[in-house]
């Protein structure tokens, strides 16, 4: 059964950087996209690179190996090589945490 869990505080994810945490045994890659949060997989659906190691500019993190972009707000493939989206996941705020919601 999907859960929120609370996995950081909005301290600690400056705006324009990604953070990745340890939720449920996954790693989940939290956005911070001017001042609201999203959350998803850090693997990137093309080659299985972690995508918090590439850019993230406005609502799209870029792939350093290969250059795919990725809609962080939905996961959506936007360019070649990756055509898969990546998981995204429910954030909600409760104050100054953040927590995310995966199932188990």
């Amino acid at each position: 059964m999907a859960e929120f869990v609370n996995v950081t505080t909005k301290d600690d994810i400056e705006p324009g950087k990604v953070n990745v945490y340890e939720v449920a045994g996954k790693q989940i890659a939290i956005c911070n996209v001017d001042g609201t949060f999203y959350a998803i997989d850090d693997i990137c659906t093309h080659d299985g690179g972690s995508l918090d190691q590439g850019e993230l500019e406005g609502d799209q993190i870029e792939c350093p190996r290969h250059g795919a972009l990725f809609d962080v707000k939905t996961g959506k493939a936007l360019t070649l090589p990756a055509v898969m989206p990546v998981q995204s996941y429910p954030v909600q705020v409760d104050g100054n945490d953040i927590k995310v919601e995966v199932d188990d």
